[in-house]
């Protein structure tokens, strides 16, 4: 008895002693940490038990002593790991990073916030190709997952309203790289999947090829031509997912990172090469459809001239014709083979004069397109402006003799130079191979002295461009003794004279500065009687026949008016003339509806398919589309 009396004894003491204990010591830690209820949030971080200090996992140590307000992160649903992670990063970066670690977790699964990731694995940025397949595979596709109730259950609900701003001001950036991040993952799974097809590795693994080009086919079907997540299908993620999978079997099959670097460089070498080639070919297809005459404006020229030469001669006169050699009036240069082009710029310059009766419009076209043009005017006269239109035969005075560049246009070489088909010795620059610069009519610009002997201020226009506001003031402007008022084009560095000129000649370098300002063709007011003073044709043709073999500059006729008005152009203000609208879609349209003149140089001429649409009412609302030969010939704005 005594003996059972004593072991029950000893299992008391052995059981309760250290109860009593830990209770005490317990007691002892919690009697300062409660000593103040309202002094828990201070303390929380620092609770020791049983007198060793135990940190809160899930809780970043802040340096201060009270509790900072927990970061926004989004988790994913299955791994505690990537919370303990991320915690202690934060302990790492400190309060500093307490903006910029918010996202941190979704901007490393957005493949569209990185830089090109082939780019990034075979120039060395990523540590391994294995870790960017890990982050692309394993944190992206938990990121997708991640549902907004989550959010709310990380946060810490005390600590709330201390900065609910910031974290609904983050909210929709967040989402914004949810959407971007799905589209490119896609993309990304099928750049991987194609360095997969081409490794040997995998290629010998017959059943995970079968199983890759199953995968590749749903998730190109499912990509289509989505550019954010909202236009994807609803089982993208499902494709997602599944070809993450496919690729993690091929990550075990294929394990060496410096083939697949190698593959990756081989993508995008040939890709950069598909781009190129691409490029080239649209631009001489640009080329080509710019030097096409459409249907419609091939028939109309037919239709006018059949009805014009069958009116009889006295029908075939224009009126007011005392007023064309008025040198009080307004008188505009118009050089043109294109019917419609010219209709509106006429019309456009009338529409918006305020005395049209004042007006005089010299229009010189060619042999084949004079008919037309005289009739177009005639049946469709500009209320009481005043038209001359001329053909450019009749100028008996300008032949090879007298004009160095139409003996240089007549020759076989310059011919062969346009169309020989040889593209392998062709000027790699289409745009200096367009067949318009074969016409005299290009050209005629440098002798208006000669076609207008008794005017002494003439406003050449050409014919792509469009008239927005009264013209009059121009012949008011001082050109301080130069001899052509023009707008500057300097604004951008390709507009400056090494451009269009070849500084590495002698006679280039010697003459000119590479880095004077540009001008622009399209609207410019010449003073013919300084004209006549300074010789400007004289000038001209010296350098045209200097120029015989396009070593000084290549073909058409800015680089010759450079030169030829070299300090000899006054600038005009750059609200008169606003160029860039037929290659430029960037054109500022407050400074388009503030110009007196809209110019379409480049290819994409509004009469033209490849016309820029948001460009091209500016042009159609001075076309009579209504007229009946535009609808006989099927021209439509």
């Amino acid at each position: 008895m005594i003996k059972r009396k004593t072991v029950v004894f000893l299992l008391l003491v052995t059981v309760l002693s250290p109860i009593v204990l830990y209770t005490d010591t317990l007691g002892r830690s919690f009697k300062t940490s409660f000593s103040a209820p309202d002094e828990f949030d201070d303390d929380v971080t620092a609770l020791t038990l049983g007198g060793v200090d135990g940190k809160l996992n899930l809780l970043p140590q802040e340096s201060s002593t009270r509790l900072k307000e927990p970061i926004g992160i989004v988790y994913s649903d299955n791994d505690s790991q990537d919370v303990d992670e991320s915690a202690a990063d934060l302990q790492l970066g400190g309060s500093v990073e307490h903006k910029t670690r918010m996202l941190s977790t979704t901007v490393e699964g957005d493949g569209s916030q990185r830089e090109n990731p082939i780019r990034e694995v075979t120039d060395g940025k990523d540590d391994s190709l294995q870790r960017g397949s890990e982050l692309t595979s394993d944190n992206a596709s938990q990121i997708l997952e991640t549902k907004p109730e989550q959010q709310s259950a990380q946060t810490s609900g005390k600590s709330d309203h201390k900065e609910p701003a910031k974290i609904r001001t983050k909210k929709p950036v967040e989402q914004t790289v949810i959407l971007d991040a799905r589209v490119q993952q896609l993309k990304d799974q099928l750049i991987r999947a194609k360095v997969f097809l081409s490794l040997s590795a995998t290629r010998n693994n017959a059943h995970f090829i079968r199983e890759l080009r199953v995968r590749m086919k749903e998730v190109q079907r499912t990509l289509g031509d989505a550019t954010k997540d909202s236009e994807l299908p609803k089982n993208a993620y499902e494709k997602l997912k599944g070809m993450e999978q496919t690729l993690g079997k091929g990550k075990q099959i294929q394990d060496d990172c410096a083939a697949v670097a190698k593959k990756l460089r081989a993508i995008l070498h040939s890709a950069e090469e598909q781009l190129r080639v691409h490029k080239k070919q649209t631009m001489f297809l640009t080329q080509l459809t710019a030097k096409t005459l459409p249907k419609g404006l091939h028939c109309l020229p037919l239709r006018l001239s059949t009805d014009y030469y069958s009116l009889d001669s006295a029908r075939q006169q224009f009126p007011n014709q005392d007023k064309l050699e008025d040198p009080s009036l307004f008188h505009y240069a118009l050089f043109s083979d294109n019917i419609l082009a010219a209709a509106v710029v006429v019309n456009s310059t009338v529409s918006n004069a305020k005395d049209p009766s004042k007006h005089v419009f010299h229009i010189v076209s060619d042999r084949l397109n004079y008919a037309a043009m005289r009739m177009w005017f005639l049946a469709n006269p500009p209320g009481k402006a005043t038209i001359q239109v001329q053909n450019i035969e009749e100028f008996t005075w300008l032949n090879s003799s007298y004009s160095p560049v139409l003996k240089q246009l007549g020759s076989p070489s310059m011919i062969d130079y346009y169309f020989k088909t040889h593209r392998s010795n062709s000027d790699s620059n289409m745009k200096f191979r367009n067949p318009k610069y074969l016409s005299i009519l290009n050209h005629l610009r440098f002798y208006l002295p000669e076609i207008f002997p008794k005017l002494n201020k003439v406003l050449f226009l050409d014919d792509d461009i469009v008239v927005q506001k009264d013209l009059t003031n121009l012949w008011s402007v001082d050109l301080k003794g130069n001899v052509n008022g023009a707008v500057e084009t300097c604004g951008e560095s390709f507009h400056r004279f090494d451009r269009y000129l070849n500084f590495s000649h002698p006679l280039i370098s010697k003459n000119f500065d590479p880095h004077a300002c540009g001008w622009a063709y399209g609207m410019n007011i010449f003073d013919l009687d300084q004209w006549r003073k300074q010789h400007i044709t004289e000038v001209y043709h010296t350098w045209q026949k200097l120029n015989h073999d396009r070593q000084l500059w290549k073909l058409g006729t800015l680089p010759p008016g450079l030169i030829t008005f070299w300090k000899r152009t006054f600038p005009i203000d750059r609200s008169w003339h606003v160029l860039g609208l037929g290659y430029n879609p960037n054109v500022n349209r407050r400074e388009i509806d503030r110009a007196a003149v809209i110019h379409y140089n480049g290819n994409l001429k509004p009469w033209l398919e490849i016309g820029m649409p948001k460009f091209r009412d500016y042009w159609a609302k001075y076309a009579d589309f209504d007229n009946e030969y535009l609808r006989d010939c099927n021209i439509n704005p």
